[in-house]
């Protein structure tokens, strides 16, 4: 009953946190530390001079919520603060893509398509979903292909979506982009989960639903213990959106039936 109340809670009465990210935006640049996209930090960490000393990095997954997701981006666009947003295909909005490329940050592709193929079949083996690979990988080229004509502009970061079906088989999507020949066709330089971006950094936050908020810890305790951090974030953590999280969570009831069935 307890986490029952608790989802209610979050999904439509939690009292906006965007105070809460301004805040936080305003103590991490009081602290001295440059706050940068995954694509502006991948790209420091080669370079001669190196990624700076003190370093946050965000990364937004916008599953849903585009209003918040633009009002986090209204907030980081004051203190001159870049981000990654990487956009579902549910969520693609080219116009807002493009604003935030020409603020400075970055937009890309947070991409299921692992989950896509076995909803849509109904594959419930992971050892049959794995099998799939090379069809399901034609698909994430084509869909991130369509994306970047769109867009207009080259994406070189991706983030891999963690979905219900992802969890049920143990098969991550972010397995599809261990394919070098992929990653080479497409001009993928990073994925956000890629082991060798995450080592470079001490501590790494992901916000979560009320009460936890964030995990391991709160990012306002990590300034000043941690050096290099990264936080991910989900709008709808911020800030209820009564028609969105109505109409995400009947898809997904929708999907877990239809899938099981």
């Amino acid at each position: 009953m307890t986490s029952f109340l608790n989802r209610i809670y979050a999904d439509y009465l939690m009292p906006s946190r965007l105070g809460i990210y301004e805040a936080l935006l305003k103590r991490a640049g009081d602290a001295g530390y440059v706050q940068t996209s995954v694509r502006n930090f991948h790209r420091e960490l080669a370079s001669p001079h190196g990624a700076p000393r003190r370093v946050l990095v965000h990364r937004h997954d916008i599953d849903s919520d585009l209003r918040t997701a633009k009002k986090m981006f209204a907030l980081e666009a004051k203190y001159g603060v870049h981000a990654s947003y990487y956009f579902r295909l549910t969520t693609l909005d080219f116009g807002f893509m493009r604003e935030i490329e020409a603020a400075g940050s970055e937009a890309s592709y947070h991409y299921e398509e692992v989950a896509d193929y076995a909803k849509r079949h109904r594959i419930r083996c992971p050892h049959e979903i794995r099998r799939r690979f090379p069809e399901i990988r034609e698909q994430f080229l084509r869909n991130f292909t369509s994306i970047t004509e769109r867009l207009g502009l080259r994406m070189v970061t991706v983030a891999s979506h963690g979905d219900f079906a992802n969890r049920r088989l143990k098969v991550i999507n972010h397995e599809l982009l261990r394919d070098a020949q992929l990653r080479g066709r497409c001009g993928i330089e990073c994925e956000s989960y890629d082991s060798e971006l995450l080592r470079h950094f001490d501590m790494y936050i992901s916000d979560r639903e009320h009460p936890l908020y964030y995990t391991p810890l709160s990012p306002f305790d990590a300034l000043g213990r941690h050096e290099r951090i990264c936080f991910l974030t989900h709008p709808l953590q911020w800030e209820t959106n009564w028609a969105e999280t109505t109409r995400c969570n009947l898809r997904r009831l929708a999907e877990e039936v239809a899938w099981r069935a």
